[in-house]
């Protein structure tokens, strides 16, 4: 049977601060008593977070709401998450209550199109309220990275599969990720293996690391080796979605990194656990969910950068206005009057500017990209003979361009890549240039913004996306990945 690993017991102090957040959330199913996430034991949060009710939305069906509609509607939810927010991470506290209220509330299924019975809300807006969110809670903003990029990605399946899963989406189902391993896989390859059976089911079996998500979710993508009939690995890889409390499905909350604490960026082990064919979705290397995914996933965490750098100049500014002792060195005025103090403060807000401002332009880019490319099409590849050569050209010709926008949409995140997490970093260091020793209280919990976004920035060093971007600018040479993560090893 499924197994969870017991959350670490809350410091009494976090109940009273984390209070107001529990009064604006409900238990699960009809009951109406209020529920804190810091009452909730690890196994206990995530049976709460996937037994909601289905997302429900003010929006009538086949309208898709503007950005000051989107932000009309969660603002409120945000505002409850920015009020625990630090108590919740100095605590440890998982924040299960939060995410669920913003689940029903329908978060996760804002990016599934009208045609499918979703808001269909645009790919730029939604990362503008992502950075909302992250400006609220980064953590939180950070766990919805995979099931955005399960639900983006479904644009690129069958319309079977398509039908099948974004029906799941909207009943509640919210899709975390298994793909990391730290087992001793060799690079570009996989210890995980699929092996599917006669009847189209599976046997999924392996272990991964950094699970984001995956503890809030009630599924979870697992990439594998697909073994053939006689055990054989395949070239590749396939992804299993499978059931966060099916039979032998272990999760263990053993994240230990010094920021992004609460993602649910743990291990997930599965030991002989059954696949039905509709949760098998094929990986066809070269293909536009491929080309298209790579990007995304990163765009999701400059966005979540954003979000931090906006928090931390509020703290900044909020840090100013409130303080009323100076320094013997000052020019002995309040530090809201000290021109000094203010010229900090306006200097981060310019920095938070152009970082959100890149983001967004990375996201209008890779929503035209997505715009155009092909659902069956890999891009940029011969569509083979055929009979009507004008079709044939006009095809050539439409992936040709498909390929040219997602190849700039992927240089526009690889170069925000470079820039945004050290104007970010700085930002959140620079903060403590506008107060005194009193900003390194833990009490204050100031040093988060700055952990935080070193986390996030470390999910991709920046010198790799530095050679990338030269190369395609020196040599021609279009970026591209391996199917994963791994160790390398020299031929002996």
């Amino acid at each position: 049977m499924s197994s969870l690993s017991t959350h670490t017991p809350v410091h009494p102090a976090a109940g009273a601060e984390i209070a107001a957040d529990a009064e604006a959330s409900t238990d699960a199913g009809n009951a109406s008593t209020a529920v804190s996430s810091a009452d909730l034991s690890f196994a206990e949060g995530l049976r709460y977070v996937t037994t909601q009710d289905a997302p429900v939305t003010p929006w009538e069906a086949g309208h898709t709401p503007s950005l000051a509609e989107l932000r009309e509607h969660f603002g409120p939810i945000f505002d409850r998450i920015a009020t625990g927010a630090s108590a919740r991470e100095a605590h440890r506290v998982l924040p299960f209550v939060e995410i669920a209220e913003l689940n029903r509330a329908g978060f996760t299924v804002l990016r599934v199109p009208t045609e499918y019975g979703g808001p269909g809300v645009s790919f730029t807006d939604w990362v503008q309220l992502l950075i909302d969110l992250a400006a609220a809670d980064p953590n939180i903003a950070h766990q919805y990275r995979s099931h955005a990029g399960f639900v983006e990605t479904l644009r690129y399946q069958d319309e079977q599969t398509r039908q099948y899963w974004y029906a799941k989406v909207l009943a509640g189902d919210v899709v975390g990720n298994a793909s990391t391993e730290i087992g001793g896989n060799a690079l570009n390859t996989l210890n995980t293996t699929l092996a599917v059976q006669a009847d189209g089911t599976g046997v999924l079996n392996g272990a991964k690391y950094y699970c984001t998500g995956t503890a809030y979710a009630t599924h979870t993508r697992v990439s594998a080796t697909l073994l053939d009939a006689d055990g054989t690995p395949t070239e590749g890889r396939q992804f299993a979605v499978v059931s966060t409390r099916a039979p032998g499905v272990e999760l263990e909350d053993d994240w230990n990194g010094f920021g992004q604490s609460l993602t649910g960026t743990g291990t997930t082990r599965f030991t002989d656990v059954k696949v039905a064919p509709e949760h098998i979705l094929n990986r066809v290397p070269g293909s536009a969910e491929a080309q298209f995914e790579a990007p995304l996933f990163q765009l999701v965490l400059l966005a979540v950068l954003a979000g931090i750098a906006r928090n931390a100049v509020n703290d900044a500014a909020t840090g100013v206005r409130r303080r009323t002792r100076s320094f013997n060195t000052g020019l002995g005025v309040p530090h809201s009057e000290d021109p000094q103090i203010l010229g900090v403060v306006g200097r981060l807000s310019a920095q938070a500017f152009v970082v959100e401002s890149a983001v967004v332009e990375a996201a209008r880019r890779l929503e035209a990209a997505a715009g155009v490319l092909s659902l069956e099409q890999p891009v940029g590849t011969d569509t083979g003979a055929g009979t009507d050569t004008d079709t044939d050209a006009a095809t050539s010709a439409a992936a040709t361009d498909a390929q040219r926008l997602l190849t700039e949409a992927e240089l526009a995140v690889e170069r925000a890549h470079v820039t945004v997490p050290s104007i970010v970093t700085s930002i959140c260091s620079d903060l403590f240039l506008t107060g005194g020793a009193s900003n390194t209280s833990r009490e204050k919990n100031l040093d988060r913004h700055w952990r935080n976004a070193q986390t996030v920035a470390t999910h991709n060093p920046i010198v790799f996306r530095e050679r990338i971007i030269g190369d395609y600018l020196v040599n021609g040479t279009v970026p591209e990945g391996l199917n994963a993560i791994g160790e390398v090893r020299r031929a002996s």
